[in-house]
């Protein structure tokens, strides 16, 4: 019985430890690495600097800025050795190329897009994220930089 005990305690233990080594932490500039100090600095030009987290992400360690730039979000995700891993950037769906416009809206279906990303990995631009909402529920929907559907989720 006292094993049984145990033996869930310590399973109880390992799904939480688990759990917080994936939760964002939210930091200082001044306990950020060096490397990333000095790309936050160089990615916040000009931005007002909203915070800084971390977290594990595939077992790697990764920090965010996050910033605003003449009004609009900007997240900017790097690795440990300061080199910039993604970028999303708000961006207004108007100023979209036609084809990224009907692809998002036909990804939402008849919920309504409230705010709408551009998502660059490693320099690359890979996808446009809408933010969507039905009535109460809110969900994202993705569309390629041609504006088609993905074969997986950026």
């Amino acid at each position: 019985m006292q094993i049984k005990i145990l033996a869930g305690a310590l399973g109880l233990v390992t799904i939480l430890a688990s759990q917080a080594s994936t939760q964002e932490r939210k930091l200082k500039h001044s306990q950020l690495p060096a490397a990333v100090q000095r790309t936050a600095d160089e990615q916040g030009k000009g931005a007002t600097v909203r915070g800084y987290t971390t977290e594990r992400d595939g077992g790697q360690t990764v920090y965010e800025v996050e910033m605003t730039v003449h009004g609009r979000s900007r997240d900017v995700t790097v690795d440990s050795t300061g080199t910039v891993l993604e970028v999303e950037e708000q961006v207004v769906l108007d100023s979209l190329p036609e084809a990224v416009r009907t692809g998002l809206r036909l990804a939402a279906g008849s919920g309504q897009i409230t705010k709408v990303e551009s998502l660059t990995k490693l320099g690359r631009l890979v996808a446009y994220e809408a933010q969507v909402r039905h009535g109460a529920k809110r969900s994202e929907v993705q569309v390629g930089p041609d504006g088609k559907p993905l074969a997986h989720p950026q």
